[in-house]
């Protein structure tokens, strides 16, 4: 080997800085990103940019890994328009081109919990001990316990994959708007979630900011300073 020669970096070291500039893309996109209040109906987020947004919840962690909740996507723009009623007649509803609704499961039941844990050894090829005391602890546990407590709980986890979805969404330069201010009991009930054992707890649309419309586009985020916010210890 000569002096000249040039080592191929190996696959799995990171190229020195190349980390930080990734972070600091993530921090520049989130500092780009708010809460949409008007949303381009003339611009439709393309679906690739769609699916990715979706995989990133889909990849998202839950509880135990019993991914409780589902992704209902709704671009059909009668039902958006039946939806935005229920949802403060916020515009945003059918101004974006995709709508995401997170669902949480009703309750935590036996047939769910074995159908994760069926799941994992089926993809994974083998079963574990280990695994399967553990799913004997969660059968002897959450069934067992009041309804909207598992409900309740289920719905922290579709929380996550929200916040998944919305950092794809930042990294994939599309606009989102969070949104709790529904009747979860008439989204239910439009998207016939009850029947499948689903309760509305969130919904998510995508778009691109109008911004010549938007009040809120060029005001300066606020958050706490990060000494009344992090405390180390």
């Amino acid at each position: 080997m000569t002096q000249s020669a040039t080592l191929a970096t190996p696959a799995n070291t990171a190229i020195p800085g190349a980390q930080e500039m990734a972070s600091d893309a993530m921090i520049e996109r989130l500092q780009w990103r708010y809460a949409a209040k008007k949303l381009d109906p003339a611009k439709a987020v393309p679906e690739h940019k769609v699916e990715r947004i979706l995989e990133a919840a889909r990849l998202a962690p839950t509880s135990s890994g019993l991914q409780p909740y589902e992704i209902i996507v709704v671009t059909s723009k009668e039902v958006r328009e039946r939806i935005k009623p229920i949802a403060w007649n916020q515009g945003q509803v059918t101004d974006g081109s995709h709508l995401l609704v997170f669902a949480a499961w009703d309750n935590y039941t036996a047939e769910r919990i074995n159908m994760m844990f069926d799941l994992t050894n089926t993809v994974r090829g083998f079963k574990n001990e280990g695994w399967e005391n553990y799913r004997n602890m969660l059968l002897g546990m959450y069934p067992q316990r009041d309804a909207e407590v598992n409900h309740q709980h289920a719905a922290r986890q579709a929380y996550i994959g929200m916040t998944a979805a919305m950092l794809a969404a930042a990294f994939e330069e599309v606009d989102c708007t969070p949104m709790e201010g529904f009747d979860p009991k008439a989204m239910d009930e439009i998207l016939n979630l009850r029947e499948r054992g689903l309760r509305s707890v969130a919904i998510l649309p995508l778009g691109y900011r109008e911004a010549d419309k938007d009040w809120l586009v060029n005001l300066t985020k606020v958050r706490r300073p990060r000494e009344q916010f992090i405390t180390e210890v």
